[in-house]
């Protein structure tokens, strides 16, 4: 059980190193790294193995040069020949001799001390001595009767033997092992200085790189949705005919066109907020003087026709829509011009109680609840306006939802926030519609259909309203469960000495 628990932390650990992101700083300095470590263990194992097949072959030279004397001396040593005489018997220190008849080996000895010392082979020694071509050629064996490797090389002698002549591949070892030490110590002092200059050099030559990325992410921070946006400056660059130089090239002139459309954006927008105002604030006039006269001629002593009264019932009602609707672009094209709001200690609590008494009169078929805390909620902002928001949202509800169902308007005081909820357990809101609820002139499907005439902007009105007092809405629906979630900064304390001013203007975001 541990085991499978610490293979799945060992599995979690690798997934998440294959996850994490790799700078290009990190990829090229390990790569020039990696690149010099293979460069440096190719050169190695070459000069190893070179080194080695140096000194082995000069090992064969000497034994081709000693031929079998050694060998040799070893027969008969009671009677000396011109093959065994005293003066052939030189040898270095370590020697090999060893006489072969019939595949049989008779003598063995090596040298120690400028003497033969006799050894003592085993079958499976025997065994490898006679499986020895006698052709001259040296052959790497391990004979378990001697110390480390040796160099053996067997030719035919007079009387129809074999003589094996060896020498000891321990200096070849010793050099070897010593070159491999030194290569493995100047190659890692080389690796490690080439990655502490590749790092530098990599992070100086990635630096205009750098600036190109630093100028893209501040790009990214900037509020491009709305709004008249200030683009940073271009990025610097001296040569064009460089990656860096072709990518800074192009990101400044992708800044540029995002720049002009943004502009040609602002003042678009700029012109149609005018135009609304404009249109808004002149059509108030006209709209008023129908329903003056409508009021007018509906107040007539006179009888009138059931027609015509009909006729002016219904002008009388258009225009008051009119007028709401009008009221509603206009309020929506100041906010949106940033014209400031009324800022002053506002009661919530007074204003839910009073948003639900004029709901709760307008549809007594709802069953309207209250959830308000023991003390007073207050923040600061424009009294007339937060008003509408809570009304709005009321309405928002009493319209969209059939009759009996539960309408909730919480108060929640926190630290940091105000939180007002508006909740009903009605049919909910069509997921497609919920991410352009706040949108103006949204209008809901059939599940939601309003009974009475709307503007479409009740919910756009409560979203800018919420802007312009620095807070946030937001809606979560499924079938049964409605909320709307508004969050607004509390008020701030009396002996805040960085609290504004009680009749200061409070601007729209």
């Amino acid at each position: 059980m541990r085991r499978s628990r610490v293979s799945a932390a060992i599995r979690r650990g690798l997934a998440a190193r294959r996850a994490r992101p790799v700078s290009l700083r990190l990829r090229l300095t390990t790569g020039l790294v990696v690149l010099l470590a293979v460069a440096c263990a190719v050169v190695g194992v070459a000069t190893t193995v070179a080194l080695e097949s140096f000194l082995i072959g000069r090992i064969d030279q000497q034994l081709a040069m000693t031929g079998g004397r050694f060998a040799a001396s070893l027969e008969h040593e009671d009677r000396p020949d011109a093959d065994n005489a005293p003066d052939t018997r030189g040898q270095t220190e370590g020697t090999f001799g060893a006489r072969l008849l019939s595949s049989r080996t008779t003598q063995a000895a090596v040298v120690q001390d400028d003497t033969d010392a006799a050894v003592h082979l085993s079958p499976a020694d025997r065994h490898v001595l006679a499986a020895l071509p006698p052709d001259g050629k040296g052959h790497s064996i391990h004979l378990s009767a001697l110390d480390g490797r040796y160099r053996l090389a067997a030719v035919r002698g007079d009387d129809g033997d074999v003589l094996v002549t060896g020498l000891p591949l321990r200096p070849v070892e010793d050099t070897v092992h010593r070159l491999v030490a030194v290569e493995a110590a100047v190659f890692s002092a080389a690796l490690v200085a080439t990655a502490a200059a590749g790092a530098a050099w990599v992070r100086l030559s990635l630096r205009p790189l750098e600036r190109v990325a630093t100028k893209a992410t501040e790009v990214t921070r900037l509020p491009l949705t709305t709004g008249e946006v200030a683009m940073p400056a271009p990025v610097p660059h001296s040569d064009t005919h460089t990656e860096v130089g072709r990518v800074a090239t192009a990101l400044n002139r992708m800044l540029g066109h995002v720049g002009d459309a943004l502009a040609r954006r602002h003042a678009s927008e700029e012109r149609l907020r005018h135009f609304a105002a404009d249109a808004s604030h002149e059509l108030r006039t006209p709209i008023a003087t129908v329903r003056a006269h409508t009021d007018l001629a509906l107040r007539h002593p006179g009888p009138l026709p059931q027609e015509v009264r009909h006729s002016l019932e219904r002008i009388a009602a258009t225009s008051r829509r009119m007028s709401g609707l009008v009221d509603d672009l206009l309020l929506l094209a100041r906010l949106d011009a940033g014209r400031p709001l009324a800022r002053e200690p506002v009661d919530l609590t007074r204003l839910a109680l009073d948003a639900v008494d004029d709901a709760r009169a307008l549809s007594a078929d709802h069953l309207w609840q209250l959830e308000l805390p023991e003390e007073p909620v207050v923040v600061e902002g424009d009294e007339h306006r937060l008003h509408q928001v809570l009304a709005n949202l009321l309405s928002n509800a009493r319209i969209h939802t059939p009759s009996g169902t539960r309408v909730t308007l919480s108060l929640t005081p926190g630290p940091d926030h105000v939180g007002i909820t508006v909740a009903d357990d009605g049919p909910g809101i069509p997921e497609a519609l919920q991410a352009e609820i706040f949108h103006r002139f949204t209008r809901a499907d059939p599940g939601r259909s309003r009974r009475t005439g709307g503007t479409g902007l009740g919910l756009a009105i409560v979203d800018a309203v919420t802007a312009a007092h620095h807070g946030t809405i937001h809606v979560t629906s499924s079938p049964g469960s409605t909320s709307f979630h508004l969050r607004l900064p509390p008020a701030p304390a009396a002996d805040d000495p960085q609290a504004p001013h009680k009749h200061g203007p409070l601007s729209s975001a």
